[in-house]
């Protein structure tokens, strides 16, 4: 029996695609598919993948991500670079400037607060 206070977590809503801002893109192509399964009050949740290509990001919210497949590699301009793979759980924090490189396509859970 299904109740209004709970959502079955599955990327079962129609995708979006879309590709970084071309002036980001570093290398490659890539593409992103997101499955938004949930927006309200500044809080977002779903699905993302994307495939290889590098591109930078900045982040003025805070974002929990658990990589579920795929190999990425996060780098912090001026910090190390961290490698993710399937497994992997992390917080990227407002202000984090830097670049996303997808290895081998991968796929993420993420939640996302404003």
């Amino acid at each position: 029996m299904a109740t209004p206070n709970f959502i079955r977590v599955s990327p079962s809503v129609e995708p979006e695609v879309s590709r970084p801002e071309p002036e980001k893109v570093l290398a490659g192509d890539p593409v992103h598919t997101t499955w938004n399964l949930e927006e309200r009050d500044g809080l977002y949740c779903g699905i993302w993948q994307s495939t290889p290509g590098t591109w930078r990001i900045s982040y003025d919210e805070w974002e929990y991500c658990h990589i579920l497949e795929g190999i990425s590699v996060i780098s912090e301009d001026g910090g190390e670079a961290v490698t993710v793979k399937a497994g992997d759980s992390f917080i990227l924090l407002p202000g984090f400037k830097g670049s996303w490189q997808v290895i081998e396509t991968t796929r993420k859970d993420y939640v996302i607060r404003l």
